[in-house]
């Protein structure tokens, strides 16, 4: 119960994340075709890739669904982890994306967006609705029941698949990234061992990744998610519009009102 209720605190704790994924859900077949061909015809293949990347090819870090289901741990990992893992994305297919996608979020602190939520949210209702679809029309037998439900299975089965091949393309870019392949001169380095572990470590771990406040006001912001760093604010009388500051103060000395000069109308 308790290691339950400490996977739903970190589930909820992701909300609060600052970095974003490099691209969006309806921008990875954009951003790498190749992939997501890959990935949409051969799913399983391209989870085994990206789970062995994700853990820096070092398979001792492996356990079963990255250690965020009860089963983790306890299904020989340490013995052979080359044979779990191809169980695992041949049998858990849908377990194992969404356990690489945690796996990236709690190592760098990433956050998913409203829009990627909606469309992840569609395929899970729009999966959930062809099931009940199907029971229901196993129950009643009735024909234009049993049409309906094949067709709902049929179109979630194409959303599904769509979708994991975007969340796979997604975590690969994401992976790009992280290993500098985007010109960055200085790659993110391999976390220690302990941070692989998803429950026992902080919130948040800063690998590669700037943190998003905390940085003193008047000091330039560091760079966040690929955009440069900004420059630190400028000074009322050096900022565009203000006009150059002047030797002589305001208001004048002497005694006020001033007095008026000779010849002057009152």
């Amino acid at each position: 119960m308790a290691s339950a209720q400490a996977h739903l605190d970190k589930a909820e704790n992701r909300k609060f994340f600052q970095n974003l994924w490099r691209t969006d859900l309806m921008g990875t077949l954009k951003a790498d075709p190749p992939f997501w061909c890959f990935a949409l015809w051969c799913g399983p293949c391209s989870s085994y890739v990206l789970r062995k990347r994700a853990l820096y090819g070092d398979m001792t870090r492996y356990k079963c669904c990255a250690g965020y289901m009860p089963c983790s741990g306890k299904c020989g990992e340490s013995r052979c982890p080359e044979f779990c893992l191809v169980t695992e994305v041949c049998c858990c297919f849908g377990n194992s994306v969404s356990s690489t996608r945690f796996l990236l979020q709690d190592e760098f602190n990433i956050r998913t967006t409203k829009c990627d939520n909606c469309i992840i949210g569609f395929m899970i209702v729009l999966g959930q609705l062809a099931c009940l679809c199907r029971i229901a029309a196993c129950l009643t037998g009735d024909e234009g029941l049993e049409d309906a439900a094949h067709i709902l299975t049929c179109l979630s089965d194409m959303v599904y698949y769509s979708v994991c091949a975007c969340m796979q393309t997604q975590h690969k870019v994401e992976l790009d990234k992280r290993d500098g392949k985007f010109g960055d001169p200085s790659p993110m380095s391999i976390p220690p061992v302990q941070q692989m572990s998803r429950i026992d470590q902080p919130y948040g771990p800063t690998v590669g990744y700037p943190p998003a406040y905390g940085t003193p006001y008047g000091q330039p912001q560091p760079p966040h998610q690929g955009y440069p760093a900004s420059a630190p604010p400028l000074a009322p009388a050096q900022a565009p519009g203000f006009p150059p500051p002047s030797a002589s103060a305001y208001p004048p000395p002497g005694p006020y009102p001033p007095q008026q000069q000779p010849g002057y109308w009152r």
